[in-house]
């Protein structure tokens, strides 16, 4: 019972993580979404449920459980994301130059993960007609 109750706590922080890191650079949103459903599938089929029929992150969830994978235009809105608000922060705060050079790396190294997952299938729902 009291796993169930870690798992939870887990799930709500991460899904509350997820969405700080909408809006605040340098904060991942998908890895904690990711997590978020992990937990929640640990200790709750309705919460677990909620996140995978979710408009934004369900097919987000489905593609990385089912695939490992991450779409085309998840990995095009994540780079146009990443590199203006990472250029922004170097460019307009005053840290030393060795955080300048880890965020450098961080970015570079987070896009680099982000286009190298393979991308899912798309399902097609138009029919051929001959």
């Amino acid at each position: 019972m009291v796993k169930r109750y870690l798992y939870l706590s887990l799930g709500f922080i991460c899904v509350g993580l997820g969405f700080i890191g909408i809006f605040i650079p340098g904060l991942p949103t998908t890895i904690f979404v990711l997590i978020a459903a992990w937990a929640f599938s640990r200790s709750s089929e309705r919460f677990e449920q909620w996140l995978l029929e979710h408009p934004v992150f369900g097919s987000l969830i489905q593609n990385w459980r089912q695939y490992r994978g991450i779409s085309v235009k998840s990995k095009i809105t994540a780079v146009c994301l990443i590199v203006p608000t990472f250029g922004a922060t170097i460019l307009l705060t005053s840290f030393p130059i060795l955080a300048d050079i880890a965020f450098i790396s961080f970015g570079l190294a987070l896009c680099t993960f982000l286009l190298t997952r393979p991308v899912p299938p798309t399902h097609s729902t138009q029919q051929v007609t001959p």
